[in-house]
Order: C-alpha cells, then sequence, then structure tokens
C-alpha cells in the first residue's frame, strides 16, 4: 500500500470511528437525557445513575413523566417491572399521545392492578383522528411484577404493533384507502404516569385500591426511542429509508403471526370489536386483519 493510500485509509477509518462514536452517544444513555418529569417531582426516584427510576404512589399523589420530544414514527421501548402484590385499582401507563385537544392520536399501554394471585391486564387503545374507544384487554401471562420486561410500540406507515417482550398482542393497519383513520399527520410525545383509578381499573371498578398496602412501586429502564424528532429534518418522517419503514417492518413475519395468533386465543379477556352492546354494527377496522 502506497503512502497516500494508507494515510486515506487512515482518515476513512477515523470518519467511521467518529461517525459510529457520534450515533451511539447520540442514544439516551440516562432518563433526563430524553425525558422530563411531568408530575411530582418527588414521586420519580433516579437509580443507578439515572439508567433506570422508580414511580411511586402513595394517597399524597401519583407521578408521571414525558419525554423532551415528539415523533412522527418511529420504534418506542421501555422495559418495566409492574406493582408487585396487591396492585388492585392502580393503573400504570406507557403510552405516545399527540398532545392535542380537538383531534388526538394516541396508543397506549395501561397496565391495570390486580389482586394478589389475579393475572395482570394490559389494556390498549388507540386514538386516531380524535376518535377512541379501541380498548382490547390481554392477561399476561407471565407476572409482569417479578422482573423487568419489554414494552414496545412500533409505529411506521403501514402499522401499529404492540409487542410484550418480542410477543406482538396487538396490530392497527394503516387503511385509509378504505376511510378508516389512521395517525400519521400529528407527531407525539413519549409519556407515562402512576396513579389511582380504582373507579375502573380492577373489575370495572369492583376492587378498590388499598391505601395499607403503599408506597405502590413501579421500575422503569432502558429507555429507547428511535424515530423522527419534530422539529427535526424535514423530510425525516416520509424518508422510506427509515430502518422502521423496512421490508421486514411492514407486516408481522410467520412468527410473529403465530404468536399474535396464541395471544388472542388464549389471554385476550376484552375486544372492542366483539362487543355488541357497544358496537352493534362491527368497527370497520376490525375486519382489516394483520
Amino acid at each position: 500500500m502506497t503512502m497516500p493510500s494508507l494515510c486515506n485509509a487512515s482518515v476513512l477509518f477515523l470518519f467511521c470511528f467518529l461517525a459510529v462514536s457520534l450515533s451511539v452517544s447520540a442514544r439516551p444513555a440516562t432518563f433526563l437525557e430524553d425525558f422530563r418529569i411531568t408530575w411530582s417531582d418527588s414521586h420519580i426516584r433516579q437509580i443507578d445513575g439515572g439508567r433506570a427510576i422508580q414511580l411511586v404512589l402513595d394517597q399524597s399523589s401519583g407521578c408521571g413523566f414525558a419525554s423532551k420530544s415528539k415523533y412522527l414514527f418511529g420504534r418506542v421501548s421501555m422495559k418495566i417491572k409492574l406493582i408487585p402484590g396487591d396492585s388492585a385499582g392502580t393503573v400504570t401507563a406507557f403510552y405516545m399521545n399527540s398532545d392535542t385537544d380537538a383531534v388526538r392520536d394516541e396508543l397506549d399501554f395501561e397496565f391495570l392492578g390486580n389482586r394478589t394471585g389475579q393475572p395482570y391486564t394490559v389494556q390498549t387503545n388507540i386514538y386516531a383522528h380524535g376518535k377512541g374507544d379501541r380498548e382490547q384487554r390481554v392477561n399476561l401471562w407471565f407476572d409482569p411484577a417479578a422482573d423487568f420486561h419489554t414494552y414496545v410500540i412500533m409505529w411506521n406507515h403501514h402499522h401499529i404493533v404492540f409487542y410484550v417482550d418480542e410477543v406482538p398482542i396487538r396490530v392497527y393497519k394503516n387503511n385509509e384507502a378504505r376511510n378508516i383513520p389512521y395517525p400519521k399527520m400529528q407527531p407525539m410525545g413519549v409519556y407515562s404516569t402512576l396513579w389511582e383509578a380504582d373507579d375502573w381499573a380492577t373489575r370495572g371498578g369492583l376492587e378498590k385500591i388499598d391505601w395499607s398496602k403503599a408506597p405502590f412501586l413501579a421500575y422503569y429502564k432502558d429507555f429507547d426511542i428511535e424515530g423522527c424528532p419534530v422539529p427535526g429534518p424535514a423530510n425525516c418522517a416520509t424518508n422510506a429509508g427509515n430502518w422502521w419503514e423496512g421490508a421486514g417492518y411492514q407486516a408481522l413475519n410467520a412468527m410473529e403471526a403465530r404468536r399474535y395468533r396464541w395471544v388472542r386465543m388464549n389471554h385476550m379477556i376484552y375486544d372492542y370489536c366483539t362487543d355488541k352492546s357497544r358496537y352493534p354494527v362491527t368497527p370497520p377496522e376490525c375486519m382489516a386483519g394483520i
């Protein structure tokens, strides 16, 4: 190798090294890099130098936090360890929200507390162009308070998928061609709250919160947001080269489809699509498939 080519190779290596280093360092390493406390900062405690947090609910207050930026499409992931023992009447929520009053878009994970020994229920809901009331409920097939588990919202131009430990539990397809609303115009922030909701959360409000068990504690770590920040590059959200828009993310693969069917057959306990008392005519998105 000649001296000039060696220098060029060295420069190229250095450039690549710096590019990789910058892209890695841009990823959030601690809670406060990407999030801010929005409600009751005395009830959110940083752990391990901010790489994890503890949320506290007691009789004086719940708490909440939000991302510093909004995003238009992408993937949001968190590892959460939910409230152990008797958590009836509590709700731990992880969601995306456009924070707009009139025409709201929102993608919800809501973990509904339980009496000791009963399964934890996760409720998902989707608001598109201001219309919500699309609740589905799944009983988790493991104890989500015994250890951390990964919860993911994937949102691209093709579909929205809610994952629990890489298992898809909810799919909402983009069927705008059939005049079914799909959130794609408004950026959404990432939010989480821990709060009391014993008027509806556990068995429709029959089970009330037992404050003698307080404080109720939930833990979060491994905060990961990959998406198009708004404000940000103008063409980011329409860039087909974004990894979350790739061919492998436009529909469930065969393994994911099998897992999805398994969840729905064995663990789904409520689906608005089949609730004839609320919807005598099946909502059109319910017939869209996956």
